[in-house]
């Protein structure tokens, strides 16, 4: 018995520099998705005090511009894969080639997304719009919704810019810039949420045009801090000298990078879609239960920081030592990864479902949408484990650049098992919507499995960084 834990101790426990080293590296991402996420938990909270219609309408454009996000972020990946790994072999060439290709990946999808949801915003809107004999409403939540995603589609471009500068900063080692021009953004968001959505100094308040106004104005903010400071330092982050003498990059990279990124970016927009669906699924049952799930996706988010920033670092710290060749710790660290982000989520999971009957009354709706908020954010709380386990083994397989692996993980899974369990439990059973999100929720067991072996057999494991030296 004392050698079998001695083993498991081995495996899953690291020493105090292997803690030092990934609290390094996650602490300032945690630090900057805590608190983006408790000012969108501010904000959703300031829109819900003007009305329960205006806080499902922002909640439903928020929800398309995610998908949105997700496809940004999702195609930056492919490149992070790549500028990660020639980090980790000191190659500063193809970080600022990486680099670039995300400049390229920024302008593309920007101009994608603001042409679909100029053309059909109200329409995808309209698809979450369920109530029976609820016309008025139905058409206020509507027009909320849609005015609040016109302004918001000003700040997809700095989005995007403001990504391909963090992304590229945190795989290579330096996460403190974008955590402080985070931090500021957030604050910068927070102020003027407050300024423009309530009445102030005799001026009417703006409501959900405020918001998105704040939003936006925080963008550039952000935008404009990383991109001011990376460029007074080329010394210290180097891939930015000269990132702008040319805009080309090698074709036999591009390709490469577009071969291997080309999944991520549909996995991520597939992905991104299969939630909206899912919250579509559960909006079948009236837009009291889109007010619910607003409240507790929000607050879930807050939450959720920690495993999934522990994602975004274990993707920098395995990628980084695959591309400087050591193959054997990248596979030490990985279940020392896993563990550690398990850990720390039955931690945050407890808190959350302690927090779970109390901050839903901080909003200004109905009893009955508190106490399904409340049941919402039970069943996240008490599944958060299973979440950080799909959500290490994805990033550790991603590192290596099995990036169709990951799509048929997470994407395909979605549509596959996902969204065909929901629809089929809303279609064709009466059991109650809070049931039918466990039932969801609790598929992803499945992936877990998937995972473990994958992780396992080692087929993540691939250098890249020596491919092109």
């Amino acid at each position: 018995m004392p050698q079998t834990l001695q083993k498991y101790k081995k495996t899953f426990v690291g020493s105090r520099a292997f803690y030092a080293m990934v609290l390094a590296v996650v602490v300032p991402i945690i630090v900057q998705n805590a608190i983006s996420n408790f000012v969108n938990l501010l904000d959703n909270i300031m829109v819900g005090k003007v009305g329960t219609d205006q806080m499902a309408g922002v909640s439903i454009a928020n929800q398309l511009l995610f998908v949105a996000n997700l496809c940004i972020f999702g195609g930056m990946s492919g490149a992070g894969i790549f500028a990660a790994q020639y980090h980790g072999a000191s190659d500063v060439d193809g970080v600022r080639y990486c680099f670039r290709y995300k400049i390229w990946l920024s302008i593309a999808l920007t101009a994608i997304s603001i042409i679909l949801f100029s053309i059909w915003g109200g329409k995808l809107i309209a698809l979450y719009l369920n109530e029976e004999n609820a016309d008025q409403r139905i058409a206020d939540t509507l027009g909320f919704g849609l005015s609040y995603l016109r302004i918001m589609l000003l700040g997809i471009g700095p989005f995007a810019l403001s990504q391909a500068y963090a992304s590229t900063l945190r795989e290579t080692g330096n996460t403190a810039l974008p955590m402080r021009a985070g931090i500021i953004a957030v604050f910068v968001n927070l102020v003027f949420n407050y300024l423009l959505i309530y009445d102030h100094f005799g001026h009417a308040g703006l409501g959900v045009n405020g918001a998105a106004i704040a939003t936006v104005l925080s963008r550039y903010v952000e935008l404009g801090i990383v991109l001011i400071a990376t460029h007074r330092q080329p010394k210290r982050y180097r891939f930015i000298e000269g990132a702008y003498r040319s805009l080309k990059l090698p074709a036999s990279l591009a390709k490469r990078i577009t071969v291997k990124g080309m999944p991520l970016l549909l996995n991520e927009a597939l992905w991104s879609l299969g939630v909206a669906m899912l919250s579509q699924c559960y909006s079948l049952r009236g837009l009291d239960v889109v007010a619910a799930m607003n409240i507790s996706s929000t607050v879930s988010n807050l939450f959720n920081v920690v495993f999934i920033s522990m994602g975004n670092a274990t993707a920098i710290i395995i990628g980084q030592t695959l591309g400087s060749g050591e193959a054997d710790q990248a596979r030490d660290y990985a279940w020392k990864l896993i563990a550690f982000s398990l850990a720390s989520c039955v931690v945050t999971g407890a808190l959350l479902a302690i927090a779970a009957p109390f901050i839903p009354r901080i909003y200004n709706t109905e009893p009955a949408i508190r106490q399904l908020a409340t049941r919402f954010l039970w069943v996240g709380a008490g599944c958060m484990p299973l979440f950080s386990f799909c959500n290490s083994c994805y990033f550790i397989i991603r590192s290596g650049g099995k990036t169709m692996i990951t799509f048929l993980f997470d994407c395909v899974f979605s549509w596959v098992v996902s969204i065909p369990l929901a629809l089929l439990l809303i279609y064709k059973t009466a059991l109650p919507v809070v049931t039918v999100f466990l039932m969801v929720q609790l598929a992803d067991i499945i992936k877990c499995v998937l995972g473990y072996i994958m992780v396992k057999r080692g087929i993540w494991i691939h250098n890249m960084a020596e491919e092109r030296a």
